[in-house]
């Protein structure tokens, strides 16, 4: 086990968070590769309005379910360990999913790569923040958090030039070779950091289970809302249940001697306000997206990689603002450059809403 001093930081850390955005963009492409693919495997799978939901809930439920316990594990047992068992994990279910033949195998398959990504992800930002000295820490979080944006939006594009020139299982295959480097890069540069495990000390069970339960409950309350009423009692049941679970997780950590995460931290508005614009800007992004990549092609009837090429805006903002962000937030002030942000999302989000069958692409 390696240690790190706090004050210099790790003197490979340029090249670990070179490593760490690669294993996270991996995870992230792949949340919005599928949506470009949706239409075709619709026809090829023969797969239902519901299937389709569920290829990409599938994942998303795993992935928000056990992210909290993932990362728990990760800082008791080895960072670097989650990270590459993260990473064969989706790979595995990479594969499955590209050798599918019917919708309840794929569904299995993404639901397996969502607890892949789940161990993924928060491991590449515990390292991350490991490795680098607080002076520096607020620039490498703000180029991981750009690389996650990127990620998000370069997915279709990516999609529609696969589907353009091999068969719909490549949007799963192309994981396959990228985790390969990604694991040779994680085990040549990323350094085996000590966790936190401490003797006699447990893994907060009965925490994880209530963390991942009530993910579970309140994220298929909204991603099943639209179809069952907003209104209906199993939507309302479910966010109650939800609602229910968390605060029995929370009551949980601020009782244990060992929780999974402090949630005192939640006091700081600050902290709390900055979780909840993230949060709400991804949620938008990832809805966005997966309207939009399907409207181009099923209502303009563009090529999956017509579509993917059009929704490039997305990841050309993306790709000048993420690099400013932590200069403007120097200048200006956070007060300032979040709601900036967020009321220049909302306005985007607006102008689509407006949207009609015969509204043209500019």
């Amino acid at each position: 086990m390696e240690l790190i001093n706090t004050s210099e930081g790790h003197p490979r850390r340029r090249a670990i968070l070179a490593v760490l955005c690669l294993s996270l963009l991996v995870v992230v492409i792949d949340n919005t590769i599928l949506n470009t693919a949706l239409p075709t495997l619709a026809r090829v799978l023969k797969a239902t309005t519901t299937d389709l939901q569920w290829f990409t809930d599938a994942y998303t439920l795993t992935f928000a379910a056990l992210l909290i316990m993932a990362g728990a594990i990760g800082d008791r047992f080895g960072r670097r360990r989650a990270l590459l068992a993260g990473l064969v994990i989706f790979a595995a279910g990479s594969a499955w999913a590209a050798m599918s033949g019917d919708s309840s195998v794929l569904i299995a398959a993404r639901a397996l790569m969502g607890v892949g990504a789940a161990f993924v992800m928060p491991a590449t930002l515990s390292i991350l923040t490991a490795v680098f000295p607080v002076r520096e820490r607020a620039g490498a979080i703000a180029l991981w958090s750009g690389i996650a944006g990127i990620g998000i939006v370069v997915g279709p594009t990516l999609g529609g030039l696969l589907l353009a020139h091999f068969y719909w299982g490549s949007v799963f295959w192309v994981n396959v070779p990228l985790v390969a480097v990604a694991l040779a890069a994680v085990l040549l540069v990323v350094p085996d950091l000590a966790g936190r495990r401490e003797p006699g000390v447990r893994l907060d069970v009965l925490g994880a289970v209530l963390s991942s339960a009530a993910m579970l409950s309140i994220i298929d309350a909204v991603i099943e809302g639209p179809n069952r009423g907003w209104t209906s009692v199993t939507t309302l049941a479910e966010f109650g249940l939800g609602a229910l679970l968390a605060a029995g997780f929370v009551y949980r950590e601020l009782r244990t001697a060992h929780p999974l995460i402090d949630v005192r931290v939640f006091r700081h508005r600050a902290f709390s306000a900055a979780s909840g614009a993230i949060g709400l800007t991804f949620l938008a992004l990832f809805g966005s997206l997966f309207g939009l990549t399907q409207y181009l092609q099923l209502v303009h009837g563009y090529t999956p990689l017509s579509a993917g090429v059009r929704a490039l805006p997305f990841a050309a903002a993306v790709m000048l603002t993420a690099p400013l962000s932590s200069r403007l937030v120097a200048r200006l002030g956070v007060r300032l450059v979040i709601p900036a942000g967020l009321v220049l999302m909302g306005g985007g989000l607006l102008m689509l809403t407006v949207m009609t069958p015969v509204t043209g692409y500019p």
